[in-house]
């Protein structure tokens, strides 16, 4: 009998302790709307059966949790209605703590409202549109937002240099929601959106073809689809059928469909050969390998169920309701039953709407959303209410699988980071991305027929076939540019004729530019079109391969060598007057002082004049004679430096004078108001009009001819005094008349000569780097040697500089010394002349001891013993003679009577 006691208590315990653990437990009511028989997405069924295994896996992992998550799952089959009314249900019936789904963006925009006002969070792992974040802080994304992708998507069109990009994507809040972050993501990147293709979800196989004709009839090649999987598999399958999965042809895929690829049938993998997608990166662990493996033995376990690879949705889904257990456990025992407000139960008697506010929704929202932990599909870390960004891997749809080609994160990216990759096509070649319209076998480039300045680009039309024969340095730079790019572009050159058969003006380059533009008869432009602003507006132009600048030449002016008054140029007149100044105060100093000397002495001013070259060798000498030859010097040294400066400035003028122009720069033009030519049909006419050159004073010429004539006429003889135009034809004209012409300054900048393109043309970048690639390497370089005519002789950059005259600058600081010098001495003399008032006869007689010291001094010094000869001092009515004593250091003197 205690036996059967004792089992009978082994046997109930344990239920009585399940019972009393179930008893304690809280339940966390979930719902889950989701499309869960759909035939064209398995989303639903794929989220549905991972929710369950996650369940199962969060419990048997945490069992001593006291809470519990209780699905509620409802089918939307589709319907944005369906999907309203289930959470209507869900809220006001069971009474739901969150709600995982609904499935689309456009059931979650309704579905979000309902929760924000029961305050229950409404969490999605399948709706990826951007544009529902931040709209009600109850709705949360646990999946990757498509504007984390964009700049994946825009790294691809980076790395090849794609300039332009079709982007297709579904009407729907799904397909509307990326477009402006992808637009914005692609202008980032340099490459421009020239045509956005709208499907509906219910667009018959029809209006998709007609979309995919039309984009075909383009020229751009590269394309983005945003689509679900139902309409883009249908899109796909269309294209090939037109011949759009053909080499050339560059197809990317966005995430909603790149993660379901696996489950798209075999005709439509067939049809995606050589597509590339973008899908977030899932990284690899122990536990999503064994995740995968029950997956298929699920899968195998029910033949007669969808067979639903796994996918990122699922891995979302999965994440999703662990992190909304782990939310429900912090909870825990603050949960409370929900109750309705006597306000609110008022508000909403009528309404069909009446629900209960969750008192603990706030509390479960914040616990969720702090909920961080290593998912299967990696890091769960909500950021605002939304999965933090992770890395994209992309991959490459070759045969029935997706092959990775290479990882996207948020922090850098490079071509170098690509592995090989399959085109369509099956080609290995990336694509350029734009072809030519099927409308036009080759671009026609169109080249300007003229009478005159055919120096670098001859058009001539053949008389007998009709064909167009296109020759010059221009065109060989052309062909050498399109030869050089990485892929083959046919073109044919079609003339733009400037004349009309009666002679008379047809267009210019303005109108060549803006054809260019309409691509009605030209899809491009060669020749002597240079880049300007107002071009610029309706066309791209290229790099420029040749030198830009507009410049003006002048008759050279013969100046008269034999002018009477040629001597005068070299000097400016103030330097004249200042000279003559200078040499008149300087002769009166001199002559002042010298008279001084002469009348404190018997002798002439001629004998005293003679002496004072000879006497300041001696000490003693009156300070007179010192001070005069101090002066002239002085004068002597800066009339010497003034003299050869006049004599090489001279000289210089004569060598010169045949260089210099008529005018000597583009000021003097205008102020004179003289005729000027340019070419006719450039821009040069509204260019100098802005210059400052007076409409009615501007003549156009068509012939290099037809301009010299007028330069020789001049501007008097109803010709033109300076023919202006830019460098490269400047440069032929000086050339080819030597002596004739000079450039006058200044040059003025603009930009060089280039091709021109329709706006948008995508091979612009490529060409631009061809030309600069030649010029580096001296391919153009060598061309131009090659085609342009040898010039006759050699041509300056730039105009003889205007002959200088010699200015009174130049010499004011010599001019400065000797006057100081000058009137130094003068004023000298004058003190000295002031304060000395020694008789004249004390005078004389000092004059006679120093010149016997001096002559002493002289004889002991030289050791002369030899009588001296007799020296004669010139003395009022006398003569004396000076002979040596027996003393050495004693004269003897003897006057000697004088009949004068």
């Amino acid at each position: 009998m205690c036996s059967f006691y004792l089992f009978v208590a082994l046997v109930l315990l344990p239920l009585f302790n399940t019972q009393s653990f179930a008893a304690r437990s809280i339940d966390f009511h979930v719902g889950v709307i989701l499309d869960l028989n759909s035939t064209t997405s398995p989303v639903g069924r794929i989220g549905m059966r991972c929710l369950k295994m996650a369940l199962d896996d969060f419990y048997s992992v945490h069992g001593d949790y006291k809470t519990r998550l209780v699905l509620h799952p409802v089918d939307s089959n589709g319907s944005v209605v369906n999907a309203g009314g289930g959470a209507l249900h869900l809220l006001r019936d069971v009474e739901v703590d969150a709600i995982i789904g609904p499935q689309k963006s456009a059931q979650v925009n309704f579905v979000m409202d309902l929760g924000d006002k029961a305050h229950v969070p409404i969490i999605s792992f399948s709706a990826t549109s951007p544009s529902l974040v931040h709209q009600t802080p109850y709705f949360v994304q646990t999946a990757q937002s498509d504007v984390n992708q964009v700049q994946a998507i825009a790294s691809i069109i980076k790395a090849f240099s794609w300039t332009q990009v079709v982007v297709i994507y579904e009407d729907t809040e799904f397909g509307n929601g990326i477009i402006p972050f992808l637009s914005n993501a692609l202008q980032d990147v340099n490459a421009r959106v020239p045509y956005r293709s709208v499907l509906r979800e219910s667009a018959t196989d029809e209006l998709i073809s007609n979309e995919l004709y039309k984009m075909m009839t383009n020229q751009t090649r590269v394309f983005v689809v945003h689509m679900t999987q139902f309409l883009g598999t249908r899109l796909f399958l269309k294209a090939r059928e037109l011949g759009m999965m053909t080499e050339g042809y560059v197809w990317i895929i966005t995430s909603g469909m790149t993660d379901l690829f696996s489950s798209i049938s075999s005709d439509v993998a067939e049809a995606m050969q050589g597509v590339l997608g973008v899908r977030p990166l899932i990284p690899k662990s122990n536990e999503l390998n064994s995740f995968a493996s029950r997956l298929r033995t699920i899968r195998q376990d029910n033949p007669d169920k969808y067979q639903d690879e796994m996918g990122i949705f699922g891995l979302w889904a999965y994440d999703t309701l662990w992190a909304l257990g782990l939310a429900a456990e912090r909870v825990g025992s603050s949960r409370s039953s929900s109750s309705t407000t006597e306000n609110e139960t008022r508000a909403n008697f009528a309404s069909p709407f009446t629900y209960k506010v969750s008192e603990t929704g706030p509390e479960f929202l914040e616990a969720f959303l702090d909920t961080r932990f290593s998912g299967l599909s990696g890091e769960f870390h909500l950021v605002e209410g939304q999965l933090n960004q992770a890395s994209y891997e992309i991959v490459n749809v070759v045969e029935s699988i997706e092959r990775p080609v290479g990882t996207w994160t948020p922090f850098s990216t490079s071509r170098a980071t690509f592995r090989s990759i399959i085109w369509p096509g099956d080609s290995t070649k990336p694509p350029r991305g734009w072809e030519i319209p099927i409308k036009g076998k080759k671009l026609r480039i169109g080249v300007p027929k003229k009478l005159g300045f055919n120096d670098f680009l001859q058009v001539q039309t053949d008389n007998q076939t009709n064909e167009t024969l296109v020759s010059g340095y221009y065109k060989a730079v052309f062909d050498s540019v399109m030869h050089a790019l990485p892929y083959a572009l046919p073109y044919e050159f079609v003339p733009y004729s400037f004349i009309k058969p009666g002679c008379s003006r047809n267009g210019n380059y303005n109108d060549l530019v803006f054809q260019v533009s309409l691509q009605n008869d030209y899809d491009g432009a060669l020749g002597d079109i240079t880049i300007t602003a107002n071009r610029s507006d309706y066309a791209d132009f290229t790099m420029p391969f040749a030198e830009g600048g507009v410049a003006c030449i002048v008759p050279i002016k013969s100046e008269d060598v034999d002018d009477l008054l040629i001597f005068l140029h070299p000097l400016t007149i103030q330097l004249w007057l200042t000279t003559a100044i200078l040499y008149i105060s300087t002769a009166m100093v001199t002559w002042i002082l010298a008279k001084r000397v002469v009348q404190s002495s018997r002798e002439t001013l001629s004998q005293h004049v003679g002496m004072s070259c000879i006497l300041p060798f001696f000490p003693g000498e009156p300070i007179e004679v010192i001070l005069i030859c101090l002066i002239l010097v002085t004068w002597a040294f800066v009339a010497n430096l003034l003299s050869s400066t006049y004599t090489a400035s001279l000289s210089s003028r004569l060598t010169v004078a045949n260089l210099r122009g008529s005018v000597t720069n583009v000021e003097q033009l205008i102020a004179n108001r003289d005729y000027v030519g340019y070419q006719d049909g450039s821009f040069l006419e509204n260019y100098l009009i802005k210059l400052g050159f007076d409409q009615a004073k501007l003549k156009n010429y068509t012939s290099a001819d037809g301009c010299k004539q007028a330069l020789s006429l001049g501007s008097k003889n109803n010709g033109i005094s300076a023919y202006c135009d830019v460098l490269p034809h400047i440069k032929v004209l000086l050339s080819q008349a030597c002596g004739k012409y000079v450039m006058i300054n200044p040059v003025y900048r603009t930009d060089g000569f280039a091709f021109a393109f329709p706006k948008a043309f995508p091979a612009v970048a490529a060409i631009s780097r061809a030309i600069i690639r030649l010029m580096e390497n001296g391919t153009i370089h060598n061309l131009e040697q090659q085609f342009l005519p040898k010039p006759e002789c050699e041509v300056s950059d730039s105009s003889s500089p205007p002959l200088a005259r010699v200015s009174l600058r130049s010499f004011s600081v010599l001019f400065a010394i000797t006057g100081f010098v000058t009137l130094t001495c003068f004023f000298v003399s004058l003190a000295l002349n002031l304060h000395n008032k020694t008789p004249l006869d004390q005078r004389i007689a000092d004059l006679r001891a120093n010149a016997y010291s001096r002559i002493r001094r002289y004889l002991k010094r030289d050791h002369l013993h030899s009588s001296p000869p007799a020296i004669e001092i010139a003395q009022i009515g006398q003569v004396a003679e000076i002979r040596p004593s027996s003393n050495d250091d004693v004269m003897e003197i003897e006057v000697i009577p004088s009949d004068h």
